[in-house]
């Protein structure tokens, strides 16, 4: 008999005599089974019949199979129309390397060697065999897989990329990147986002988690937003509310912009806001007034900033930022400021001139308040923003500005970075653009300014926190004078 010849019927399994064309007891035509394939070679068709036997030991000349798991797994059909349910695994038991999950799929636990000669075949069925048993024959069946590790079995109908029973469906989750499995991609709905932030399924690049954020504690608002231009989004900013020891409360915001001609000016960022942030909760409680507050707000941000920078100097620009804060708290509003980030004053009573609250560490403000340009030639040169201040270890020396202010009416303090400010310069362009309910309304008026500067270009990252400020009493405790003086004579209309 030919070496490629079954020894059985393909349809019935009945043994089969040397020079047999037909069975002769089905009556089903005999063919020469073709040759093994090797097995380093995936790309080959598989063959279209198989004997019973090589259906129950598996084809020679390959390792014996791992056990693949039973329980029914999706597959897609036939045509590779669509999913269907694939039976479950015959037999559970057939070999005995345990399988495990490592890096993208399903592999042996151990060596191929290790694992025990799979055990003899049953049987062959003396009866007719059931057309749909000659169907799995026909379209695979047990057949050793090319794209499965060692040759593992198919399921009937089977495409070469479709899971087998033993693979996790997709949009499950493998075992240690249950983290990843909630997130779904924007654009396909289906697929899962790998730590890379790409989907599994389309490749779709994946929004960063800081690209778009929003935050209100209904005394203060804050939104960021990466723009229409920038890659990311590299401000960051912080709002919180804590108890003073009088039983009042203060709210706090910090707005920090990260330079982008820097290394990591996300993280310089984002360490800035949390640091001072942290400071401000842990000395107002105390009774520090606020101004001194932030003063060493500031400080503990840049010292948070400095620690990003490289360990081998000049090795590459070290992280830096700008910060902008500002503090409400007992009938005073204290702002703090390193570089050209803004604070904006604007009063309830739109008849009542806004205010902006700080001066720019700029150029165009060092050409401004030195005399030698106009405000409107400054701010038109192509160097006006070029910053003179900022957080970081290669600042040239760090000077904190702080200011502390009693309104002696009802308002909302605008703090925001220059992605804003860009599209509303002027106190009075700022206050146009804010929505008249701003007060009882934080996060929507937030909402508003970023979408106005979305709407006039978005070239920068945007980022804006809206505090309302209400009017305190008349026997309120009262600001220091020399600050109070200072600050209300310098900040611009």
């Amino acid at each position: 008999m030919s070496m490629h010849r079954p020894s059985g019927c393909p349809s019935c399994a009945e043994p089969l005599e040397e020079g047999d064309r037909f069975c002769g007891y089905c009556g089903s035509p005999v063919c020469a089974f073709p040759p093994p394939l090797p097995a380093d070679d995936p790309t080959l068709a598989l063959p279209a019949l198989a004997p019973a036997a090589a259906r129950a030991a598996g084809s020679p000349g390959r390792p014996p199979a791992p056990p693949w798991p039973t329980g029914g797994a999706p597959a897609w059909d036939a045509a590779g129309s669509g999913p269907q349910e694939a039976p479950a695994a015959q037999d559970a038991g057939a070999g005995s390397a345990a399988t495990g999950w490592e890096g993208g799929g399903y592999h042996p636990a151990g060596p191929a060697s290790a694992a025990p000669a799979p055990e003899p075949a049953a049987p062959a069925p003396s009866g007719p065999a059931d057309p749909a048993a000659v169907q799995d024959l026909a379209y695979g069946g047990a057949e050793t897989r090319h794209d499965r590790p060692y040759g593992g079995p198919g399921a009937p109908g089977a495409s070469p990329w479709a899971p087998a029973a033993d693979e996790a469906p997709y949009g499950s989750t493998p075992p240690g990147h249950e983290a990843a499995a909630k997130r779904t991609c924007v654009a396909c709905r289906a697929g899962r986002v790998d730590t890379d932030g790409y989907c599994e399924h389309c490749g779709h690049a994946q929004p960063r988690e800081r690209d778009h954020l929003e935050e209100e504690l209904g005394s203060v608002a804050a939104v960021s937003d990466r723009g229409l231009r920038h890659h990311r989004n590299e401000d960051s900013f912080a709002v919180a509310a804590t108890a003073l020891a009088d039983g009042s409360t203060a709210t706090v915001a910090v707005v920090c912009d990260g330079v982008s001609s820097a290394s990591r000016p996300d993280d310089a960022s984002a360490a800035a806001a949390a640091a001072a942030n942290e400071a401000l909760l842990e000395a107002l409680p105390r009774g520090t007034h606020p101004k001194e507050a932030m003063h060493r707000a500031i400080l503990a941000a840049a010292d948070a900033v400095t620690a990003l920078a490289p360990e081998v100097p000049g090795a590459q620009n070290a992280p830096a930022c700008t910060l902008v804060g500002a503090v409400v708290c007992g009938g005073l509003l204290t702002v703090g400021w390193v570089g050209d980030s803004r604070a904006y004053w604007v009063p309830d009573d739109r008849g009542v001139l806004p205010r902006r609250l700080t001066e720019d560490d700029s150029w165009a403000a060092q050409m401004v308040a030195a005399g030698l340009m106009g405000e409107a030639e400054a701010y038109a040169d192509a160097r006006a923003h070029a910053i003179t201040g900022w957080l970081g270890a290669d600042a040239y020396e760090l000077e904190p500005h702080t200011a502390t202010f009693r309104p002696d009416h009802a308002g909302v303090v605008v703090v925001c970075t220059d992605g804003l400010w860009n599209y509303a310069e002027s106190a009075v362009e700022m206050a146009r653009v804010l929505p008249a309910d701003a007060a009882v309304r934080p996060l929507h008026s937030a909402q508003v300014l970023v979408g106005h500067a979305l709407d006039g270009g978005g070239h920068d990252n945007v980022t804006v926190a809206v505090l309302p400020f209400a009017a305190p009493p008349a026997d309120g405790p009262a600001a220091d004078a020399a600050p109070r003086a200072e600050a209300e004579a310098r900040p611009g209309a």
